[in-house]
């Protein structure tokens, strides 16, 4: 098995969800994050002074899902996720040793 985490913009949220829901993944959590990268930050306007905003908001994704399953999801999100300008996001793959589906018990890709 394999954990799937994207950063991505919170505006494309539906659009990794549905793309995903339509290739059979039924399940993901979704956390509201903060952060930056290349993008580094932007000024904004606020009753006329200027402030410099340091973390941008984004969507982290995290889905555990079969490992032959795992180059579709990565292209699923890299193509929903895509606006073509900077701060799209990052997508990163580990192993997951054991699922455990709490309310019956069922173990590994069962429990996904």
């Amino acid at each position: 098995m394999k954990k799937v985490e994207a950063v991505i913009k919170p505006h494309k949220i539906e659009d990794v969800r549905n793309a995903l829901a339509a290739i059979g993944i039924m399940g993901l959590t979704a956390w509201e994050v903060r952060g930056f990268g290349r993008q580094k930050g932007h000024q904004e306007l606020y009753r006329g002074s200027e402030y410099q905003v340091n973390f941008m908001p984004k969507v982290r994704l995290d889905i555990v899902v079969a490992d032959e399953q795992v180059e579709e999801v990565l292209k699923v999100i890299a193509e929903s996720a895509q606006t073509g300008t900077i701060g799209d996001g990052k997508i990163f793959v580990s192993t997951v040793e054991k699922a455990v589906r709490i309310r019956t018990g069922e173990l590994n890709e069962e429990a996904l």
